[in-house]
């Protein structure tokens, strides 16, 4: 009886880890504003300052809807899940630390286009995708151990879901080496317009891709969570 104490009391509710997730959200989306600067202009060239500074706003644009979709595939992961252990608590830091520094490599790439040349773009589109793959990588080690410990997710989702969401943030791995190749080898606007197709990519998948067997599959034998 002690030992299942014990091994109930290493669960907790997911309330606490949202709330801070949410509040890092949130501040890494109000921390990209500062990579738009404010121009200096004399008289009369204000505008053309203003014209000249379109990388930080296309900049900022992605950057504020790639962060909001971050948190939307972190708030439906989150949804399916009843307890976190302290292992989970790890692993979420790794998905808020790299998240965080999306503003670092989004003001660098902004400021390549902006002022630098063709060999400063294209170590920025790099940095941008070392940055970026991290992300993506921090998610892998997530969902592996949501597919092996399945008393952290409620009953009714499918067994294997968190299996199969392996598939996103692997995908995501690959084509951010591959944007960063083909940036620096290629063209860096060739890697920009990837890292748009994954913002757009992430975004349709935020509440996860399902496998023909897991879709509409309830597992009501899978009571852990009520038991917990």
């Amino acid at each position: 009886m002690d030992r299942a104490d014990s091994r109930a009391s290493n669960f907790v509710e997911t309330t606490r880890l949202e709330v801070l997730s949410d509040g890092v959200f949130a501040i890494i989306i109000t921390l990209l504003v500062l990579e738009i600067h404010r121009p200096t202009a004399v008289p009369g060239k204000l505008v053309e300052e203003l014209l000249k500074e379109w990388p930080s706003y296309l900049a900022y644009a992605v950057a504020f809807i790639y962060i909001g979709v971050i948190w939307l595939n972190h708030h439906y992961m989150f949804a399916r899940l009843c307890k976190v252990d302290l292992t989970l608590n790890w692993l979420n830091l790794g998905i808020l630390g790299t998240a965080a520094l999306i503003p670092f490599p989004t003001g660098v790439l902004a400021g390549a286009f902006r002022d630098g040349d063709l060999l400063d773009q294209k170590a920025a589109v790099v940095l941008y995708a070392l940055v970026a793959g991290l992300m993506s990588a921090a998610w892998l080690p997530v969902f592996r151990h949501l597919h092996r410990h399945p008393k952290l997710v409620k009953p009714d989702v499918p067994p294997g879901m968190f299996a199969t969401q392996l598939i996103r943030p692997t995908l995501g791995v690959l084509l951010y080496v591959f944007a960063g190749v083909i940036g620096w080898f290629v063209h860096p606007a060739a890697a920009v317009a990837i890292f748009i197709f994954m913002v757009a990519y992430y975004a349709w998948t935020s509440q996860g891709v399902h496998s023909r067997n897991h879709i509409e599959r309830a597992v009501p034998e899978r009571t852990e969570c009520d038991a917990a």
